[in-house]
């Protein structure tokens, strides 16, 4: 027998009630069965219906009882508060009484009161009560009229019992026939008690507290008659402890009773349905099978398989249907319902009106698997050329002005036929009409969705990149860097992760630096002479460092925070625009050997010189340089000399102005025949004049210009000699550097001017050549 796989709770059926319960409600059916006339048993549904109406007269009886008993507790209460007014008053009288003999309830029980009311089907309790309430005074009226209401409430036994016969109360009618029914009632229930308890026993339940056998003596207790009210008070005062046990004890007892015996009868009724149909709220295979046999579940079944047609709903409002013609759907039954049913504990129905029981049974229906196979594969939504994979969320191409944004992901529809088929087979399995491919989870879902966090953070990302504008400043030039541009340089990762690329920066850096870096640039340049000119060569100029300039960009740009901008510089020039060198610089006319210091405009000094000896190749080259540095009391070395000098202001690499004392004239022609290794020879004061105002970095701007050549004739130096310099000049071009006179101060620390262009000239390994230590 195939497997049940149950998914409700279980109902607990040991409680120690459930045995009595079950008794008490069989010997009410046979007794109602027995009266009956051969050929008048019940059927089913009378017995049905007749326990239905009896539930519901029973607990309307009940909820009229609980109201009742609750006006007899108030009654109760107030009764007590005035004892206790009583006791207060009579303490005299009880001193007084103290030494009366106080009569025993036994004496007074051989003279009992006359004209008390009897109770049919008598509870000891009640009969105490209305002993106790037939000898009390006017002080004991409350209790009396408690002792009805629980009297009363015990009455409602036998109204909401229906299933017992009829008796009338032999004290109404004078007759015994009511005492007789009542006498072999008990002893009926003293013979169910008995094998209650020995059932019980032997389970090991022990008997809840407060259900007592029912052959208990049914005693009764009166006052003795003509008792005083202080007697009764003093007596009361006496067991008060003792009676509110025992009227709590009463109340329980009563409403116990009455749910017990009320309901009993009624739920036993229901108990036998359950034995031949399913319980309340049973779910079997996704159909109702709710207080219904098994001959009608499995026609319900085999009903619903011979037109079965499952509706299959596909993305795009595709519909395609499913027969169980197409699958050789069939009913195959083996003996699972009927499980189910035997199984059932009758007396546990009712709780399963709060608690389903569901069951899916997997042998009651069949299917041919080659048959379902080929149906399954012969869908549209299984056609492989149909169907649409599913396009993941991701990020849209840049917009001008706006940025990026998320395009959302495409569902498409492919449906994965693992997922199809068991989706198919649960369907049918329970005889659905419809399957969702939606709702079963058949389509192939994109991996990534517009809520994605990681997308939503590429995107954050991206746009702040692409937000961010830079401003670069050139004088009054300047160059913005936004989106429209950085956008091509955003690079994502096989993670998703978003970085600039860094080639891409350094190439719009290269560009700046294409566009407004002037070193090595030729720059138009007014002379002194009044002739606008073109300079070629030299380093001065604006320089950017780019590869600094890169990795700041990319800083900027990842930080989000646009703004106006220098970019780094390796070198700087006096200013942007045409004429960068500005209004502060050395004007060296080498073709004239003549030149001019200006300062903010202003001429400081000029002067004729001696530059680099043509014959030899060690012109002084043209161009624009910046002043390298500045030095006191250098020395000049070089291969077959070591000159020292008082002023060194270097200017392109190791060519340099310097104070050249061993020289009595300049200017003129020397410079052809009888120049330096590539410096400027200057005349002491001047140099020194030069060197005082002049600053590292500053231009120095060396040129030729036809026309402005002089003749033979050299200007001899200016009187003003430095005291220290030789009066006689060496040889123009010394093979070794003169003697420094002995009277001199000691020679100042040997300086090697930096290597310049000349030293690639071959002349003697750059030993001797401009670039050395050239003088």
């Amino acid at each position: 027998m195939a497997d049940i796989k149950k998914t409700a709770d279980g109902v607990d059926n040991d409680s120690p009630y459930r045995a009595l319960e079950a008794d008490a409600a069989q010997m009410k059916i046979e007794e109602a069965q027995g009266e009956l006339e051969p050929g008048e048993a019940m059927t089913e549904c009378e017995m049905e219906v007749e326990a239905d109406m009896l539930l519901q007269a029973a607990l309307e009886e009940k909820l009229k009882a609980e109201a009742r008993l609750e006006a007899a507790l108030e009654e109760k209460r107030a009764a007590e508060a005035k004892l206790q007014a009583a006791l207060d008053e009579n303490r005299e009288a009880e001193a007084r009484l103290e030494g009366a003999a106080v009569i025993r309830p036994e004496a007074a029980a051989s003279e009992p009161e006359h004209g008390a009311p009897e109770f049919a089907g008598t509870y000891r309790e009640s009969a105490e009560l209305e002993q106790e309430a037939a000898g009390s005074d006017e002080a004991d009226e409350p209790e009396r009229k408690m002792a009805g209401q629980e009297r009363e409430l015990h009455e409602t036994e036998p109204e909401i019992d229906k299933l017992e016969p009829v008796w009338e109360n032999s004290a109404a009618n004078g007759s015994d026939s009511g005492e007789t029914y009542r006498e072999e009632r008990a002893g009926r229930g003293r013979s169910r008690a008995r094998r209650s308890r020995k059932k019980n026993a032997g389970q090991g339940i022990e008997m809840p507290e407060g259900v007592h056998d029912s052959q208990n003596n049914h005693e009764k207790t009166a006052f003795p008659a003509g008792q005083t009210e202080a007697a009764a008070a003093l007596q009361e005062g006496r067991g008060n402890k003792n009676q509110k046990g025992k009227k709590a004890a009463i109340i329980a007892a009563c409403v116990l009773a009455a749910v017990i015996v009320a309901g009993g009868g009624a739920y036993a009724a229901m108990a036998q349905k359950y034995k031949k149909v399913f319980f309340p709220n049973t779910i079997i295979n996704g159909m109702n099978a709710s207080g219904r046999t098994v001959a009608e579940v499995k026609e319900m079944i085999a009903g619903g398989i011979e037109n079965y047609v499952l509706t299959i709903e596909e993305r795009e409002g595709g519909q395609e249907q499913l027969t169980g013609e197409d699958i050789k759907l069939k009913a195959k039954f083996d003996g699972s319902l009927e499980q189910i049913v035997t199984t059932q504990n009758p007396y546990a129905w009712l709780s399963y009106q709060l608690n389903p029981a569901e069951y899916t049974i997997g042998t009651m229906i069949e299917y041919d698997e080659e048959a379902f196979t080929d149906a399954v594969k012969g869908l549209k939504c299984m056609d492989t050329a149909l169907m649409k994979e599913p396009e993941n969320a991701g990020i849209s191409d840049y917009v001008p002005g706006q940025g990026y944004h998320i395009v959302p992901e495409t569902a498409g529809t492919y449906v994965s036929e693992d997922v199809l088929r068991s989706s198919i087979t649960d369907a049918v399995m329970n005889l659905k009409d419809t399957l969702s491919l939606e709702e079963a989870g058949a389509y192939k879902q994109p991996e990534i969705t517009q809520d994605d966090a990681a997308l939503k953070e590429r995107l954050e990302t991206m746009n702040r990149y692409v937000s961010t504008t830079v401003t670069y400043k050139f004088g009054d030039k300047s160059e913005v860097l936004n989106g429209d541009r950085t956008h091509e340089w955003l690079v994502t990762d096989e993670s998703g992760g978003v970085s600039i690329d860094t080639a891409r920066a350094a190439g719009y850096v290269e560009e700046l630096a294409a566009a407004y870096n002037t070193s090595n640039k030729a720059k138009n340049f007014k002379t002194s002479y009044g002739q606008t000119i073109q300079v070629k060569g030299g380093t001065y100029g604006w320089k950017i460092n780019q590869k600094e300039e890169t990795a700041e960009l990319i800083a900027i740009l990842k930080s989000g925070q646009s703004q106006e901008r220098e970019p780094v510089y390796s070198q700087k020039a006096a200013s942007h625009g045409e004429n960068d060198y500005g209004d502060t610089y050395v004007e060296i006319n080498l073709t004239a050997q003549h030149l001019f210091f200006y300062k903010n405009g202003s001429l400081v000094v000029e002067s004729d010189f001696v530059s680099g000896n043509l014959s030899k190749g060690w012109g002084t080259p043209a161009g624009t340089y910046p002043l390298t540095y500045k030095q006191r009391n250098a020395v000049l070395k070089g291969e077959g000399y070591r000159t020292p000098v008082d002023y060194w202001m270097p200017f392109n690499g190791g060519i340099g102005m310097h104070d050249a004392t061993w020289r009595s004239s300049f200017g003129g022609t020397i410079y052809k025949t009888g120049g330096s290794h590539g410096c400027i020879n200057l005349p002491h004061s001047v140099a020194k004049k030069i060197y005082e105002n002049i600053q590292a970095g500053m231009p120095v701007i060396c040129y030729n210009l036809a026309g402005t050549e002089k003749g033979t004739s050299a200007t001899p130096p200016p009187a003003q000699v430095p005291a220290e310099v030789p009066t006689q000049a060496p040889a123009e071009v010394p093979t070794q550097a003169p003697a420094v006179p002995e009277t001199q101060a000691p020679a100042p620390p040997e300086t090697t001017a930096p290597a310049g262009p000349g030293s690639d000239t071959g002349h003697g390994g750059g030993a001797s050549g401009p670039g050395s230590e050239i003088r």
